[in-house]
């Protein structure tokens, strides 16, 4: 029976892992095949689909998966049309939430990020209610390996870049969103092809939450992230190490 259990649970943790990297190639899908179809569809000439598809290949998305999104994109061929969607809102502890979204039914998307906050003891407001509290910088970010924190100060400096953070594991760049392009195609010829570069959200201030108001943060957050039509989560809270869902 033991032995019986054991296979289960192997069995269930697997699943629940390839259903996890499922919803993973389903959001970097959407994502090449809108780049492809708003642009170019040589990375090169065109930041957006660099920059998917280098999530594509950091989520080890097969080549052939990845070039079929961006054909589809490029001719148009599946005929559905996705519409970029920010929703802002508050969560638990008083947290301010952003939530970036491709979807071909916006009714829908709506409905269902306005159900998550509400399960989650949140509210979701208006457009601009929470994006004033945060600024939208450039993130390229480096393996550790790629170069030492010295040799990666000193040429993203040249480069115009705001900020660098080095650790035991990773490099991150952080730059003016007129500035990215440039910053990331520096970078790129001085240590190679970045682990991750794209757009983001980052809060001015940070929020500390703690306790109850921490658990059911990362809980909304989980299932914000779970909605296949959710492509990013940007909040502002400050969570100890200590909390887990």
């Amino acid at each position: 029976m033991a032995g019986h259990s054991q296979f289960k649970n192997i069995m269930y943790r697997k699943g629940a892992q390839d259903a996890k990297r499922a919803k993973v190639f389903t959001k970097i899908i959407r994502e090449l095949t809108v780049a492809a179809k708003t642009g170019l569809t040589d990375p090169n000439a065109n930041p957006r689909l660099r920059a998917a598809m280098l999530a594509a290949r950091e989520a080890n998305m097969p080549k052939d998966t990845m070039e079929r999104a961006i054909k589809r994109g490029a001719g148009g061929d599946d005929g559905t049309v996705y519409d970029e969607v920010r929703y802002e809102g508050y969560g638990p502890g008083g947290v301010a939430v952003i939530v970036e979204a491709l979807t071909d039914n916006r009714n829908r998307t709506a409905s269902e990020i306005r159900t998550t906050f509400a399960k989650a003891g949140g509210n979701l407001g208006e457009t601009n209610s929470v994006s004033f509290m945060f600024e939208r910088k450039g993130v390229i970010a480096y393996a550790a390996k790629a170069g030492s924190a010295e040799a990666m100060f000193e040429a993203a400096l040249d480069a115009s870049a705001d900020n660098v953070e080095s650790d035991a594991t990773s490099h991150e760049i952080t730059c003016a969103t007129e500035d990215f392009a440039a910053v990331r195609d520096a970078l790129e010829k001085k240590f190679g092809p970045a682990r991750e570069a794209k757009l983001q959200w980052r809060p001015l201030n940070t929020v500390p939450v703690d306790g109850d108001s921490a658990d059911s943060l990362l809980k909304l957050i989980d299932a914000l992230e779970d909605n296949d039509d959710v492509q990013s989560v940007s909040h502002n809270a400050e969570i100890p190490e200590s909390v887990s869902v």
